[in-house]
């Protein structure tokens, strides 16, 4: 093998067998997302009877119910362990789907589809929990750069496959999307169940998983995950942003929005694991942070490019914003992954990557509303939102001292030990 090749291979597979196995796992789950994120919005309004209305008010009231269970879904995942906590949520993701093939009527759908949003939403914070048993320390941030690599190979690859099921109007074929899916995330399943950890993590006794909202109670760590929200905003600029600037701009094609999205994909398959690289505690988190709220501010200044600017001008402009919004992607990704993991208290390290989850979610209900206002405005928004960005840069500095200076915080078990005995 050429030392070019081994380099290759050094830096995109995991270096332990348990992370290739976990590699493997995410590959599969995400063929499966992609499919169904590719053929979903079809089979729901084509097949199950639902209105654009009716689907659009059912995935929202869903996502609401995961949003609010991702707390204490995160203290059951301290009680139980990341691995057993994530093996359920696939197999009960799996079951969701299979359910969701089948609904007929906005009512079922919603109550299905809140079941498997909440499942959903505690993928995340335990995917990230596990990869810290399965890394070194210095490793951690690049394994889930990798596995970030391999989700996103996934989820195109999952989007070609289901093409050929959505061209035919067939029931069952229209049907097979969400059917795969769930077959997929079973055979995700599976590797991870058979994982050999190194040592079993620390057992945490909680009295109920409502008590997980306590760690809203740690402000310097609300305001690590109220940076990070700023900062995840390149999501809504890429999926909102972006296309509405294209057709906000008479001259520029609308054909180019597929090509920026294309842009934005390949360069984060390819470069999310250099990025990450040199993230390896928590001050190089800091670092990529205050990075990516420059390139950011890069992006949305291109962005003030006026209407009436001359074509070339404007198509000129939203490529380089986007490769700009997508070095800040790469860079929020791995600082967002290195100060959430190494600030979170041991036992409670689900808890608190739910709660730095909250914030992403946060912004995905707000950011299209930024960004709504940001276009009403036109240039000046765009400029606004840079400084906005350069702030969020320049706060990226100070978190790492202040998260260091935080007191001890007492775990549940003995917070509930200290606690008088009833007679």
């Amino acid at each position: 093998m050429s030392p070019a090749v081994r380099k290759v291979l050094d830096a995109y597979v995991p270096a332990t067998r348990a992370g290739r196995v976990f590699a493997l796992s995410t590959l599969l789950s995400a063929f499966g997302t992609g499919l169904f994120l590719a053929g979903a919005a079809v089979f729901f309004t084509r097949q199950a009877g639902l209105t654009p209305t009716q689907l659009g008010t059912g995935l929202a009231l869903a996502a609401a119910f995961g949003l609010a269970a991702l707390l204490p879904l995160g203290a059951v995942a301290d009680r139980f362990g990341a691995r057993a906590t994530l093996v359920g949520a696939l197999l009960w993701r799996a079951l969701c789907f299979v359910g969701l093939a089948f609904v007929q009527g906005p009512v079922a759908f919603t109550v299905v589809a809140a079941c498997q949003a909440a499942a959903q939403s505690i993928t995340a914070p335990v995917t990230q929990a596990l990869v810290g048993t399965l890394a070194d320390e210095g490793d951690r941030t690049r394994m889930m750069a990798v596995i970030r690599t391999v989700r996103n190979v996934g989820f195109s690859l999952g989007a070609l496959a289901a093409a050929p099921l959505l061209l035919a109007d067939g029931v069952w074929l229209n049907r097979g999307v969400l059917l795969g899916n769930a077959v997929a995330f079973v055979a995700a399943a599976v590797p991870v169940a058979r994982l050999r950890l190194a040592a079993a993590p620390r057992p945490v006794t909680v009295r109920s998983p409502l008590a997980a909202f306590g760690a809203v109670r740690d402000w310097r760590y609300v305001c690590l995950t109220a940076l990070n929200a700023v900062l995840a905003l390149h999501m809504t600029l890429l999926a909102v942003g972006l296309p509405l600037w294209v057709t906000h701009h008479s001259d520029v094609p609308d054909a180019l929005v597929p090509f920026l999205v294309l842009v934005n994909t390949v360069l984060a398959i390819v470069l999310q694991v250099p990025f990450a690289r040199g993230v390896t505690d928590p001050r190089s988190g800091a670092r990529a942070l205050r990075r990516a709220g420059l390139a950011l501010a890069v992006c949305a200044a291109l962005l003030a490019v006026p209407a009436g600017a001359a074509p070339a001008v404007a198509i000129g402009a939203v490529i380089l914003s986007c490769v700009a919004l997508t070095a800040g992607e790469l860079w929020q990704a791995a600082g967002g992954w290195e100060l959430s993991y190494a600030y979170a208290p041991e036992d409670r390290r689900t808890t608190y990557l739910s709660l730095f989850g909250l914030g992403t979610s946060a912004q995905d209900m707000a950011g299209p509303l930024v960004v709504a206002l940001v276009l009403g405005v036109g240039s000046a928004g765009w400029l606004a939102l840079a400084v906005v960005f350069v702030a969020a840069a320049l706060l990226a500095g100070p978190v790492v001292p202040l998260l260091e200076r935080r007191p001890s915080l007492p775990a549940p078990a003995e917070a509930a030990s200290a606690a008088p005995t009833p007679g």
